[in-house]
């Protein structure tokens, strides 16, 4: 028969209370007992029953990520650091996806078995507003933003300065002595916030220069793709005058348009410039090597955590809104 806590706490002549203590890591453990407890364990075999230590506090253990597509490099950054954090306040994670599907979305923020199965939710929508602004937060499972939407302030919310992340890429290209600087990544017919604000950055920059941002110089992209990257990329080269640097939305963007670049016979970045944001690791080794914008996932992913883990203790805490930091990191498609 398998040994229970109970057991151990008798092998270590401890309370059943400080066995549970010393399992969860709680630091106010002394040493000497900590020792006694972890060495029941060792000669017991005790294993953690999962269904019982739900039974007994009415909770799972279980961290719920919600992103739109987990193939992005972004995201598997990102769903790799919540899992690391997470780890590290004794919690695993389930990862689901969206797809960029409205109704999915809709579906998995305010499904009734989300509150079965987890104690709390990391959530990085897309489309999704209506319903957030909808919901009580008071009465829903613990939930903890991540994206750069414009949420109210009635939950907590880990996002980027995306509008500050493009600025802070026009304004190196500016600095280079580029002065036509197209952008790849606009969606103008959606709601989606991370394109909004990253067209205002890159805009902003234009006009603090002196110049007036040209609508011919901004393409859309469905998905942040290479392929997409190199659909706009192929047109934007067409212009006469051509732009002498492109400002993506995302790495693999600037994949794509780097691309388009060397197959119309020019080169980056002596025709061209590019600066790509994200910087995944593929942009490390590409040839050239992608100027890009570093977000922070790690940082995105602690404090995410650290939050959902908070107010699954005290739901009532207040909201807080956290600006996780960037940096530009200058390589060879920007003359680096």
């Amino acid at each position: 028969m398998p040994a229970t806590l109970r057991d151990v706490a008798e092998r270590a002549q401890v309370s059943i209370r400080t066995v549970s203590n010393v399992m969860r890591g709680y630091t106010h453990v002394s040493d000497r007992t900590r020792t006694r407890v972890l060495a029941a364990v060792e000669e017991l075999d005790y294993r953690p029953n999962p269904a019982a230590r739900t039974l007994r506090t009415g909770r799972t253990g279980m961290l719920a990520l919600i992103v739109p597509e987990i193939d992005v490099p972004y995201f598997s950054a990102l769903a790799r650091d919540v899992i690391a954090a997470a780890a590290e306040l004794d919690f695993r994670v389930m990862i689901d996806q969206t797809g960029h599907d409205h109704e999915r979305e809709r579906e998995l923020l305010t499904g009734d078995d989300r509150e079965m199965l987890f104690d709390g939710v990391l959530f990085s929508p897309l489309v999704t507003q209506a319903e957030l602004l909808e919901m009580n937060p008071s009465t829903r499972i613990p939930l903890v933003l991540l994206g750069e939407h414009d949420f109210d302030d009635r939950f907590d919310h880990v996002a980027i300065d995306n509008v500050r992340a493009a600025h802070d890429a026009v304004r190196h290209l500016l600095e280079r002595g580029r002065t036509r600087i197209a952008a790849i990544g606009a969606q103008p017919q959606e709601q989606y916030a991370t394109p909004q604000q990253r067209t205002a950055g890159y805009e902003l920059a234009l006009r603090e220069a002196g110049i007036e941002p040209n609508p011919g110089h901004t393409r859309s992209a469905a998905h942040y793709s290479r392929a997409d990257g190199y659909a706009a990329a192929t047109e934007l080269l067409r212009l006469d005058p051509r732009p002498d640097a492109i400002l993506c939305f995302s790495d693999l963007l600037a994949m794509g348009a780097m691309r388009a670049v060397f197959d119309a016979g020019l080169t980056v970045p002596d025709d061209v410039a590019i600066v790509g944001i994200d910087d995944i690791e593929e942009g490390h080794y590409s040839r050239p090597t992608l100027t890009s914008v570093s977000l922070d996932t790690a940082f995105i992913a602690e404090h995410a955590v650290a939050r959902i883990a908070a107010r699954i203790e005290e739901p009532d805490l207040p909201p807080e809104q956290i600006v996780a930091p960037h940096a530009l990191h200058v390589r060879e498609s920007s003359g680096g």
